[in-house]
């Protein structure tokens, strides 16, 4: 008999169906055997009863075992009913269980109710956990963000590519890169594939890409990564940094809008409520921010002060969001566009939600003598980002981008505590898989 995935159920009631997946739950109540059993489409509660051919081979299972049963699906007496789960008003007589694969003895408590383990065990045992409820929402979501942003971005005509994960020189200078032996030359794993997507934008005009950076930072905190995808886009021929801003906001608004219709029951399950985007989101430049925060004098936001903002942005307007522009030239990447009437400040942004940063991005330099100039005073190798430079002299439009990553972004709109948690296999100064030392927060 064919198989029937178990979200489809309900579409068989009355009918004899073959379900394949493995066992969440098993409850023996005496003459009674009732196994949850999931699959990819869902959870299904199934039954043995006594005088079944069944009942030997129900006896022999344990959780997660994978199993195929076959059985008639039937409507639950309505007092046994629970409308507020998916297959809670029908459940499967079993017939015949088939034993695909045993499993052995789980090192803890898998079950809804049992499951609280503290982070590092759950991360030590991911090839385990990973089929826990709680943590299949979580990715559930995650893969939702991602798929937003690409619809979104393919529905305003950008152009998906790849750029690749390791380079001759760091898109944003500084020494927290991962440097690689690259045969007999020296080379970086990607940074940012920020270099490559304002060549590409220079073919395609608006671009974007899904791609693997990496970060050396020497960092253990709760929201930083090594490793991270990161959500990038590039677009030529805008007006000012304002059209980078208009559709980041745009970009940001159809993720939370798509992860609001299609992940309900996840965030339901997670306790979890996205953040508000009000009509237009709030835009103060870095001074009216430090103003905002009694600092004026200061040169950047801490990360308290953008908790902060945040806060003093939610009780003003309502919007969980507030964005954030003009920083200190020097203290942002070589192309980043100077302010023409202000240039130690320049034309770049930040989004900041619920108190920590989503995204950065802003208008880019275009004119290939700025770029010359700012190679120069950054001290840069003008030979390792040839091929960068190339692309621009030979006439580019104003053009802008931005990008975020997809790990915070899950961990800001399901409120977790710890960015490893959205991540399915973190990387982190001390972390590459099992392997564990001390000192991580």
């Amino acid at each position: 008999m064919a198989r029937t995935f178990i979200g489809d159920l309900k579409e068989h009631v009355g009918e004899t169906v073959t379900i394949k997946g493995w066992v969440s739950v098993r409850r023996d109540q005496g003459k009674l055997v009732f196994f949850d059993v999931r699959d990819l489409s869902g959870t299904v509660q199934a039954v043995v009863l006594p005088k079944s051919d069944a009942i030997e081979t129900a006896k022999d299972i344990r959780v997660e075992y994978v199993v195929a049963i076959q059985g008639i699906v039937n409507e639950r007496p309505e007092q046994n009913r629970n409308l507020k789960v998916k297959n809670g008003d029908i459940e499967l007589k079993i017939e015949s269980i088939e034993i695909i694969a045993p499993a052995q003895p789980l090192p803890f408590d898998m079950s809804a109710d049992g499951f609280n383990l503290d982070l590092t065990t759950e991360l030590d045992h991911r090839a385990l956990t990973l089929r826990h409820p709680r943590l299949q929402a979580i990715f559930r979501v995650q893969a939702v963000i991602i798929d937003a942003f690409r619809e979104f971005m393919k529905s305003q005509r950008f152009f998906e590519f790849q750029a690749p994960a390791i380079a001759p020189a760091t898109a944003e200078g500084g020494a927290e890169v991962f440097e690689i032996s690259y045969f007999d030359k020296k080379a970086y794993l990607t940074q940012s594939p920020q270099l490559y997507k304002q060549i590409v934008m220079t073919a395609f005009e608006r671009v974007f890409s899904v791609n693997k950076v990496f970060r050396a930072e020497p960092s253990a905190t709760t929201r930083h990564l090594t490793e991270i995808v990161s959500l990038d886009a590039e677009m030529g021929f805008i007006d000012s940094w304002e059209d980078v801003r208009d559709m980041s906001e745009e970009t940001v608004r159809y993720i939370l809008q798509q992860v609001g219709e299609k992940c309900a029951a996840e965030l339901e399950f997670l306790g979890a409520t996205l953040p508000t985007m009000i009509e237009k989101t709030p835009t103060l430049s870095l001074a009216e921010a430090l103003e905002k925060l009694g600092a004026p004098d200061d040169k950047d936001l801490n990360p308290e002060q953008e908790r902060r903002l945040c806060e003093i942005v939610k009780e003003e307007t309502g919007s969980d969001f507030v964005y954030v522009y003009g920083y200190p030239t020097q203290q942002k990447p070589f192309y980043v566009y100077p302010n023409p009437t202000q240039p130690e400040y320049n034309e770049g942004m930040d989004l900041l939600c619920r108190g920590v940063e989503w995204l950065s991005g802003g208008r880019r330099i275009n004119d290939y003598r700025q770029l010359l100039e700012h190679v120069e005073k950054w001290n840069m190798d003008p030979n390792k980002i040839s091929m960068f430079l190339e692309a621009f002299r030979y006439g580019v439009p104003p053009e802008g981008g931005f990008a975020f990553g997809a790990e915070r972004m899950t961990m800001q709109i399901l409120e977790l505590k710890n960015i490893r948690e959205a991540s399915m296999f973190p990387r982190d100064m001390h972390r590459i898989d099992h392997s564990l030392s001390e000192g991580e927060s």
